[in-house]
């Protein structure tokens, strides 16, 4: 297969611009540099489609590596034909791929096998070819007791292991019955004999069925996690009337193998061996088959939602650089404090017990506001875990008493903290400061700078994702990575107060290399210029291309060096020097002039129209921040457990997790709240985040609430309080249209709120 041109039809666009992206990946060049400084080179293709590229480009190779090896076993084996030959060479699939080796396979000495070493694949043969024949009378010349075949039945039984071995290895009647049952099978999946009561996490799924086709990503992923428990029962049916679709299945079979009267002896025997082999082998192999693609399928989705809430939260609007105590809740264990300043660098610790059992309400405040006075402490972080609100309260009574201080406070999510705070790079950051005081400092940061801080924590720990351990690791890490690669160029980096950790999220920058730059400034002194950054030690000339446009420089020899402008194109900038006569810090931030310039004036063989155009945007706005402007929400007083709430109760909230199915929401009860997809709005919505996204602040009302199973349904309807009491919510009109027991809209939200709820 020619890789280029498939990718090439599949992305509609030329061969050329997908050769070129191609050459410069397998170079060594990262997505982030080419979808930026390669535009010319790649006639403008966008990090979107060169993510797409690069993972076709994978599969791809991996397919076509496949396929020499097969090809070789085969012609190894002699049985290569010029018809198979192009068959293998026309597969587009991995699954197309295996179901053509199947027949020539190794495989370990089946019945069929065994048949043929008894000398029956002439009986087999015979009853194939003469389809007037009595199969029995046939039979009788095949009896040797030498060869285990001691009668009739046993020569007959042995021919029909053949004839089965064959049909479930024909490639095309495989696809052809596998595409019928995706498209018409159902999944139907019970409670295992006597897990009733260990199973209520899973009550939803009891007697359940839907389309195997139509199972969304977090309710197959459900499925799947119960039957590995060993709590669900997981059944495939061949469609609604399931004794019907098999014997049409079986008819299939019967006539890929041409039987045509079954009032003949050898027709009718060959009926039941078309029966026998799709029974026994062919649906078999079907429905671990299709099993296996929902998975698949699923897995793919479900690690593209948890990509997009990690993008989300990793460009969320930074607080800035401003000093902030951190503060790590909880009960008895106390509260944990940690101050860091403008750089984030941490300059005070403490831990207070305002919560029982101690009670330390007014010498928490005391300590506290001494602090916030010390350090000239601009915003309060408050993690959003257990004594979250109590913790919330102290704060604002200390706003309360102390109305000289002037901060703002703000709930942050502090998933993920717990596992920085043990992790080597916390104990290098902070070796002698208590594991649980880092997790205060890591809170304080992230509000500061939620992708500079959210960088050292693995993705996988940060809890915006479905079901992120059932998935395939190797995949989801590689997704993963890719996200916070594009995330932290997108924004770039400072490189003299960058982390290492940050620093490896670089284009172009290893581990190594990252921390040896942290090595030279604190051995040199900060960066005064990009030209540095070649004395680093293992920084070589394709690192430097690579990295030096996403590190920033402020305040720098070059005022340039602190813009997103690579220096292989400083040239062009001073072309636009030389010809307007304007110093570059006069070019810099004045729009009117800037936009009274052509770009393509200032084009040459090395810098085309759309590097120019770039760089006259980014002269407008050096370094400009993607990240939207930073707010905070404010959770109701008095609501603090899910016991406080009330049926259409208006509440403000933040988005912690957007699925295919809705929105989780915190609004300050411990317990996050499910927006149904069919709540975001009051039009339809295909794609929950063409709504909401991660980190979000967003106003719903509450619509119920079940204490004992902690879920609480809410909407951004603006008439969600007449629709619940009403009784015309969806959940009505769903229910009622519902042919195969699916979960009605109403339904499916609680129970896709478990399912998060399990998840976590």
């Amino acid at each position: 297969m020619d890789v280029i041109l498939k990718i090439a039809e599949e992305l509609s666009v030329s061969q050329q611009k997908v050769n070129a992206a191609v050459t410069l990946l397998d170079e060594g060049a990262t997505v982030p540099f080419i979808a930026r400084y390669r535009k010319e080179v790649t006639g403008g293709l966008d990090d979107i489609q060169l993510r797409l590229l690069d993972e076709r480009l994978i599969y791809l190779r991996e397919l076509n590596a496949r396929r020499e090896t097969i090809l070789e076993s085969i012609e190894a084996q002699g049985k290569l034909t010029p018809a198979l030959e192009q068959s293998i060479k026309a597969a587009e699939t991995k699954t197309r791929l295996e179901d053509l080796y199947l027949p020539y396979k190794p495989k370990r000495r089946t019945k069929a096998q065994i048949a043929r070493e008894a000398g029956l694949e002439p009986l087999a043969d015979a009853i194939i070819e003469d389809r007037s024949c009595i199969p029995e009378n046939l039979a009788a010349a095949y009896i040797n007791t030498e060869k285990i075949v001691p009668d009739v039945a046993a020569a007959l039984d042995g021919a029909r292991q053949i004839i089965m071995e064959r049909i479930a290895e024909d490639a095309e009647l495989v696809s052809t019955l596998r595409e019928r049952i995706w498209q018409k099978g159902i999944l139907h999946s019970v409670v295992a004999k006597n897990k009733e009561a260990e199973a209520t996490k899973f009550k939803d799924y009891f007697d359940f069925q839907e389309a195997i086709n139509k199972i969304p990503s977090h309710r197959a992923l459900a499925l799947f996690r119960g039957r590995n428990e060993g709590l669900l029962n997981l059944t495939l049916l061949p469609g609604v009337d399931e004794k019907n679709e098999h014997q049409f299945c079986a008819q299939i079979v019967a006539r890929h193998i041409q039987v045509t009267d079954t009032s003949k002896a050898a027709d009718a025997w060959l009926a039941e061996t078309a029966r026998f082999t799709w029974k026994v082998k062919l649906f078999t192999r079907i429905d671990l088959d299709l099993k296996q693609k929902l998975r698949e399928a699923a897995e793919l989705e479900a690690i593209r939602v948890f990509a997009n809430n990690l993008k989300d939260l990793l460009l969320a609007a930074p607080a800035g650089p401003k000093a902030t105590l951190g503060l790590d809740p909880g009960i008895r264990t106390g509260v944990k404090v940690a101050v860091v300043d403008v750089t984030g660098k941490l300059i005070a610790t403490e831990t207070i017990y305002p919560h029982a059992p101690r009670n330390q309400w007014e010498a928490s405040i005391d300590t506290l506001a001494k602090l916030i006075a010390q350090h000239q402490v601009e915003l309060v972080s408050i993690g959003n875990g257990t004594g979250s609100r109590e913790t919330d309260q102290l704060v604002a009574d200390l706003m309360k008493q102390h109305k000289d201080l002037k901060f703002s406070k703000i709930t942050v999510s502090e998933a993920g903290a717990s596992v920085y705070s043990a992790s080597e790079l916390a104990s290098k950051e902070f070796p002698d400061i208590d594991v649980s005081l880092r997790g205060a400092a890591s809170i304080a940061r992230r509000l500061q700078d939620p992708l500079a801080e959210l960088v050292k924590i693995e993705p996988k720990s940060i809890g915006v994702g479905q079901y992120q351990h059932d998935v395939n690791q190797l995949q989801l890490a590689r997704g993963l990575d890719a996200v916070v690669e594009d995330c932290v160029n997108a924004v770039g980096v400072d490189i003299n107060t960058a982390s290492a950790a940050l620093l490896k999220q670089v284009s172009g920058i290893s581990n190594t290399i990252s921390q040896n730059i942290v090595a030279f400034r604190d051995a040199q002194g900060a960066f005064t210029n990009r030209k540095q950054l070649k004395k680093v030690p293992r920084l070589g000339d394709k690192a430097y291309e690579q990295a030096a446009g996403f590190l920033r420089i402020m305040h720098g020899d070059n005022p340039l060096d602190a813009s997103s402008v690579h220096p292989e194109a400083y040239p062009v900038i001073e072309d636009i020097v030389k010809k307007t006569g304007t110093p570059v810090g006069q070019l810099i931030g004045k729009q009117s002039f800037l936009r009274s310039l052509k770009a393509a004036d200032y084009t040459n063989e090395h810098f085309g129209l759309p590097t120019v155009t770039d760089i006259l945007q980014e002269l407008e706005k050096p370094g400009r921040d993607p990240r939207p402007e930073f707010k905070s929400v404010t959770f109701k007083d008095g609501i603090e457990k899910i016991t406080d709430l009330k049926e259409g109760m208006s509440l403000e909230g933040v988005v912690t997790n957007v699925a295919n199915f809705g929105a989780f929401i915190d609004i300050g009860v411990h317990q996050d709240g499910l927006v149904h997809i069919s709540h975001l709005a009051d039009v339809f919505v295909k794609d929950p985040r063409d709504v909401v996204k991660t980190g979000q602040m967003v106003k719903v009302k509450v619509i119920e609430i079940d204490v004992a199973r902690k879920r609480i349904a809410l909407s951004m309807k603006k008439q969600a309080t007449a629709e619940s009491k009403s009784g015309k919510s969806d959940k009505a009109h769903t229910r009622k249209a519902n042919k195969l027991s699916t979960p009605t809209s109403a339904q499916g939200s609680m129970a896709d709120a478990f399912d998060k709820a399990l998840n976590k």
